[in-house]
């Protein structure tokens, strides 16, 4: 250790031994270099420049300390925001599918119930239909039973009034008088 300390001393030294004449003189450079850089430092610490220097540093370490205080709670609100975000977006994603799913059920609900209406639209128009066809086939049997006792009762008429005789005829008039008479009373 002793040895590394003669070695830097001597290194340091050497450039002083290079100048000419004693070192302690004003003709000396490095004597005069010397002197300027003591007095320089002087002035330096005469003028409390070191505390200035020191006072610089540390107002800087703490504006240094203050952005990375401020960039902390910046990162920390940046993933707040960020952890608000993908929350809200899971929300809305998880909404947008109740709301598809509610609207397949809501087609298909409305499907069935079309659906479901046409089978009774349909049933009705059938059973409209047959009512129809029913009253039509009545109607025309009716027309058939209408023209056939209007044909007997023409036909029977001939064939009473070629077999039947005054007297007879008028008797059947009374009887019918008195049989209409009887019901009416």
């Amino acid at each position: 250790m002793t040895r590394l300390i003669a070695i830097a001393l001597g290194l340091t030294a050497s450039p002083a031994l290079a100048a000419s004449g004693p070192f302690f003189s004003l003709g000396n450079t490095d004597f005069v270099v010397l002197i300027a850089f003591l007095l320089f430092i002087g002035v330096l610490v005469y003028f409390n420049v070191p505390a200035m220097l020191t006072g610089l540093l540390d107002k800087r370490a703490d504006d240094i300390r203050r952005d990375l205080d401020e960039a902390r709670a910046l990162r920390e609100e940046a993933q707040t925001v960020v952890a608000d975000f993908e929350r809200k977006q899971k929300d809305v994603a998880e909404q947008s599918e109740r709301i598809v799913a509610q609207a397949r059920e809501e087609a298909q609900l409305a499907a069935d119930q079309a659906k479901v209406d046409l089978e009774t639209s349909i049933a009705r128009r059938m059973q409209a239909a047959e009512d129809q066809i029913a009253s039509a086939e009545a109607s025309a049997i009716r027309e058939v039973r209408d023209t056939a006792i209007s044909v007997a009762v023409a036909a029977a008429g001939d064939i009473v009034a070629k077999d039947m005789s005054k007297t007879d005829g008028n008797a059947l008039i009374d009887a019918a008088i008195k049989d209409v008479g009887a019901k009416l009373h």
